[in-house]
């Protein structure tokens, strides 16, 4: 193979930026992996008249990335003008500011015959949202869809809905309702972080007929390679099948990471003159992705595990945790941190010996890192920052905890 010239390097280590975005959703649908079946479930709820969606999950796991893509799946399977407007909603809007959001985001023209003895029509584009009565209501906005709906297909996604007031989630509720009821061909989806439906929108029983219940897991390993072999064939780069195992094994299911292992090891092999990823590149991945994490992850993990005292437990149980079997919320009993605490230590620990640390974990003290549920002697524990755990594993992996990456589950 030829060396790579220096401008070779300098536009491939480029488009590994575009290709792999660890700080933005994916936007393109070529480099859209996985989430097939939530994807099909949300495509079936659109070409039903009479159903919406939400999209719902912890955070980091792909929600924005899927609703992101839906126009681009939609608009090879329809001849109908395809709308679909995304906001995102923070903790000051009301139900008219959001709906103004997503209306401004949509325009048409504005036709005017104008004077003269020669017949002339002079158009003009405006938001939809100029149209937006006042004050809004559901009733309004249900009128308005029905208007759009005529000739195009509407799609309006709300992300971030678990930042609104209460009161205006269920405005949003009734909208909904009375958008199924009246069958009218427009698609309302709502994407927000939550465990369940009850966490996202109290009034969910009230419309559950008409909302289509989409929960976000983490990603499975097989997706997580497809992020990455997506990407490698999009560079014309090779990866090594250890190398690809390492990522997805340090990844944990959140795209996050892949993109950011997958990126610097791109680029760190371009700057080696090569197109193909080793393991050791990997590796040296690793190591930049500890060094250029968010400040709130590092200075959290120092407060969590720093401790005057020589061979203290924390790093070691925190690095358990995050190892630890979980349900499919996140959650572990001090029971599953016994077995990775003896993988990691060699040693065999019992809940005694590691259960203040737990708590520490949990509270001012040494966080909060870990947040606690349940009852007493049935706590469970999970992470109050889903993205703190890859960090956790990628430290003990550096740190050479772990005797190898089969270790990570």
């Amino acid at each position: 193979m030829a060396e790579l010239t220096k401008e070779q390097i300098d536009s491939l280590s480029f488009e590994a930026g575009r290709v792999f975005t660890p700080t933005t959703p994916i936007d393109e649908r070529a480099l859209f992996a996985g989430r097939r079946r939530q994807l099909q479930k949300v495509i079936d709820a659109i070409n039903q008249k009479g159903q919406h969606a939400v999209i719902f999950g912890e955070r980091g796991v792909g929600k924005t990335s899927l609703s992101n893509v839906l126009s681009s799946f939609l608009s090879q399977q329809t001849n109908i003008l395809v709308l679909s407007p995304r906001v995102n909603c923070d903790g000051q809007d009301t139900f008219e500011s959001v709906w103004k959001k997503v209306l401004d985001q949509i325009t048409r023209n504005d036709a005017k015959q104008e004077a003269g003895f020669v017949k002339s029509v002079k158009t003009k584009r405006h938001a939809v949202s100029q149209e937006l009565a006042t004050p809004t209501t559901p009733d309004s906005i249900r009128q308005m869809l029905t208007n759009l709906a005529l000739g195009s297909l509407p799609i309006l996604i709300i992300d971030e809905f678990d930042r609104l007031h209460q009161k205006v989630k269920a405005a949003f509720a009734d909208t909904i309702k009375s958008l199924s009821d009246h069958a009218v061909g427009a698609t309302v989806i709502l994407v927000g972080v939550a465990d369940t439906i009850n966490d996202l929108i109290r009034e969910h029983q009230s419309v559950e007929r008409a909302l289509v219940q989409i929960r976000m897991p983490r990603m499975s390993a097989q997706e997580i390679t497809e992020i990455i072999n997506n990407g490698m064939q999009r560079l014309r780069m090779t990866i090594d099948d250890d190398a690809t195992e390492r990522i997805v094994a340090l990844s944990q299911g959140l795209p996050h990471y892949t993109h950011l292992l997958a990126r610097d090891s791109a680029r760190g092999a371009l700057n080696a003159g090569s197109l193909q990823i080793t393991v050791s590149i990997v590796d040296d991945a690793i190591r930049k992705a500890l060094e250029d994490a968010q400040q709130s992850i590092q200075s959290a993990w120092h407060k969590a595990t720093s401790s005057p005292r020589k061979n203290n437990l924390f790093s070691d149980v925190l690095l358990a945790c995050a190892l630890a079997k979980t349900d499919e919320l996140g959650f572990f009993a001090a029971q599953d941190v016994r077995d990775p605490m003896k993988m990691i230590t060699g040693k065999r620990y019992e809940i005694p010996s590691y259960a203040q640390h737990l708590n520490d974990f949990c509270d001012a003290k040494r966080g909060p890192i870990l947040e606690k549920t349940g009852a007493k002697r049935r706590f469970r524990f999970r992470f109050v920052n889903p993205l703190m755990q890859p960090y956790v594993v990628m430290q003990g992996f550096a740190a050479g905890k772990l005797a190898s990456i089969s270790a990570v589950r």
